[in-house]
Parts: C-alpha cells; sequence; structure tokens
C-alpha cells in the first residue's frame, strides 16, 4: 500500500516539473548535424515499399560525438531514430589544445580517412561528412584528406575510426615506462 502512495508521489512530483527545461538542457549541450538523407526502396510481392534513411552525427563539442542510422518511413521518424542510435553509439576523442595528438588513418569499409594535427589559426580542413564530425567531436584546428569512397557514410564511419583509435601523450609514456617530459624530449 504504501509503496503504490510513493509512487503516486513520485508521478506528482515528476509531472509538476516543466518538460521545457529538461529538453532546454539536452538542447544546448548536444547538437546534432544530418549527413545524409536517402530514398530507399525495398521491392515487396505487392511493389515497391519506399522508405527513408538519414545519417546523423551527435556530438557535445567537449569531446564527445557519436554516428547513428535510422530508417523510417517518414524523415522525421528517420531523422529520430538516428539521433537516438548516435547518443548510444558516443566515443571520447583526445584532444591537445585545440586539435588531435597525431596523424592518423581511419578505415572503414572502401572509405579512408586521414587526419593531421594543424596549428592554431588553421581551422577545419575537412569536407562534408568528415567536417561535420570533426566539428561536433569540439576539434578546431585540423587537416583532413577522404581517399577512397565518396559515400558520406563511409567518410563519417572512417573518421568516427580515427578519432576512437588515438592515443594521449600520457598513454604512450605509460606503456613505454616513461614520463610526458621525457617522452616528449
Amino acid at each position: 500500500m504504501e509503496q503504490q502512495q510513493r509512487k503516486i508521489r513520485r508521478s506528482k512530483s515528476e509531472s509538476a516539473k516543466p518538460e521545457s527545461d529538461k529538453s532546454l538542457a539536452l538542447q544546448s549541450e548536444w547538437k546534432e548535424k544530418v549527413i545524409q538523407i536517402r530514398r530507399v526502396t525495398k521491392v515487396v510481392k505487392g511493389g515497391k515499399k519506399l522508405s527513408f534513411r538519414s545519417v546523423v552525427v551527435v556530438g557535445n563539442t567537449k569531446g564527445q560525438v557519436g554516428i547513428g542510422i535510422g530508417k523510417s518511413n517518414e524523415v522525421i521518424g528517420a531523422i529520430q531514430k538516428g539521433v537516438a542510435t548516435a547518443r548510444k553509439n558516443l566515443i571520447d576523442v583526445p584532444i591537445f589544445k585545440t586539435t588531435i595528438p597525431h596523424q592518423i588513418i581511419g578505415r572503414a569499409n572502401s572509405g579512408k580517412v586521414i587526419l593531421k594535427p594543424a596549428g592554431p589559426g588553421t581551422g577545419i580542413i575537412a569536407g562534408g561528412a568528415a567536417r561535420a564530425v570533426l566539428e561536433l567531436a569540439g576539434i578546431e584546428n585540423i587537416l583532413c584528406k577522404s581517399l577512397g569512397s565518396d559515400s558520406p557514410l563511409n567518410v563519417a564511419r572512417a573518421t568516427i575510426d580515427a578519432l576512437k583509435n588515438l592515443r594521449r601523450f600520457s598513454e604512450v609514456a605509460e606503456m613505454r615506462g616513461l614520463s610526458v617530459k621525457e617522452m616528449l624530449n
């Protein structure tokens, strides 16, 4: 009996909080960009069934970024599913000053991306899907070259792969049994 009363009290107190405040807090920290929306068809017995596929990148511009794919009969539904998937697949990106710690190559299917650290004031020299991923990760100065596939999905996945495989100076120094100062000198 007491448990039911507690549940009722809890639900009343939760409903008293304005929903708009919660959504504003989530919206301000996380940004999302739609990279691609495609109309796809599936051939079934009765003809062709139309649906939409969206590729979405979500990031907080503070070192966390994720990519997601959503499919639905409507564009809005596909984007919402893509955002939900992207939030589940977040990765942490090691940012050194305003760039990445070292050069790296990322691969996904036939897509290949080379990321190079850049000096202050360079900006993000990248195209399309790679630019969206790097901006939402919070990297301000970087050079990027996309090789292989032109598909925005493959380029975005390759960029995420490269960012996932980056290592901090402290991790490498620990593996080598040195201090960070000894390693960098």
